[in-house]
């Protein structure tokens, strides 16, 4: 009789130690849309090709990493992988490890790590906040329930966790660093400021612990394995620096794009109650005497579960000079991102990573 164990793939288990391409999975290669503010590595003839064969190799890591022969638990592994994503914590990882000597297994298998981290952290989240879809798909609780929601992302941490330790001691630290910020940071975003604990520095940290530690982690991940330990700390605060003005410029784009240019519904932040910078510095104003900030907290604090009424409260907002305050704030987030590369060489990778930053606070999307 049959062990029918033997027959289960165990977490980072019988992935096969060659991450190279086949001909079936080269195309992947051809496939890759670099995110906003990378034209200057997408365009050039050697940093290009690097780029969208790395990232294909991480995409194929991905998915043989979280392979399973359960078809339950291979679906539900697979679901937001297969979903997509911007992909920019591995990109990340790839980029940074350019500035020294370019992109190996190593490299390959760290930009699987954050990924893979960031991708458990949504099937937990999505739980939390009891959202109904993620990157235009019903979300995993939604379709198999909560049990097995948490338990995927738990799994795919773990294999994440496997290749942490086929990195080393230091990788396995750094991810673990990582992961207990990110807990951290949701624990803090769910208890709120303790009593007189400013609100909005309560916030920068929360989003700085659940956004932005798993991209100083990237950026230390590629200048570690890329061969140039010199810049890990560089590029570890580029990250983090990166990491809050892009969250704080997607807590802007909730309130003032236009969903035909965001792809996002106006407003999502205002109706389940986030705490997003914008109504924080918005309640700060009503504190301070500001009417028309009373008026707008007011809306806010209304029933918006109409889109009419939704609607009213997101254009008193996006009318209320807090918003644009809001955009100053990441918009000096990214500049100070910007500052901390100074010590690394003038040239394409640098250059990518300054219009990176500019792109975070510029994007629609």
């Amino acid at each position: 009789m049959t062990d029918s164990k033997s027959n289960w793939t165990a977490a980072g288990h019988d992935v096969s130690d060659s991450i190279e391409l086949n001909p079936e999975t080269a195309v992947l290669a051809a496939a890759i849309n670099l995110p906003s503010g990378f034209a200057l590595i997408a365009e050039d003839p050697e940093f290009g090709p690097a780029i969208s064969m790395g990232m294909a190799k991480v995409e194929k890591l991905l998915r043989d990493a979280i392979a399973n022969s359960d078809p339950l638990i291979d679906a539900t592994s697979r679901h937001l992988v297969e979903a997509g994503g911007k992909r920019v914590r591995p990109l990340l990882v790839l980029l940074t490890a350019l500035l020294g000597e370019g992109i190996n297994d190593e490299v390959i298998k760290a930009a699987a790590i954050v990924e893979l981290t960031h991708l458990a952290t949504l099937y937990h989240d999505d739980v939390m906040d009891s959202a109904p879809m993620r990157r235009g798909a019903p979300t995993a609780h939604e379709v198999w329930g909560n049990s097995v929601a948490i338990l995927a992302g738990d799994l795919i941490f773990a294999r994440a966790s496997v290749f942490g330790a086929e990195l080393g001691t230091e990788a396995v630290k750094w991810q673990a660093r990582t992961f207990e910020r990110l807990c951290l940071g949701q624990l803090h975003e769910s208890i709120g400021p303790h009593e007189n604990e400013d609100a909005i520095a309560h916030h920068i940290q929360v989003i700085s612990d659940k956004t932005a530690s798993l991209l100083a982690t990237s950026g230390a991940y590629g200048a570690n394995f890329g061969g140039c330990p010199q810049f890990i700390d560089v590029l570890r605060e580029y990250g983090e620096k990166v990491g809050v003005a892009f969250q704080v410029a997607d807590d802007v784009i909730d309130i003032a794009s236009k969903e035909a240019e965001s792809g996002k519904t106006p407003g999502t932040d205002l109706r389940e109650g986030v705490p997003t910078l914008p109504i924080l510095l918005l309640r700060q104003a009503a504190r301070d005497g500001d009417e028309a900030a009373q008026a707008a907290v007011a809306l806010v604090e209304a029933d918006l579960s109409t889109d009419e009424a939704l609607a009213v409260a997101v254009a008193a907002v996006a009318a209320h000079p807090a918003t644009a305050e809001a955009w100053n704030v990441a918009r000096r987030w990214a500049d100070d991102a910007i500052a901390v590369l100074a010590p690394l060489p003038e040239g394409t990778i640098k250059q990518a990573l300054i219009s990176f930053a500019d792109a975070v606070v510029t994007r629609e999307a």
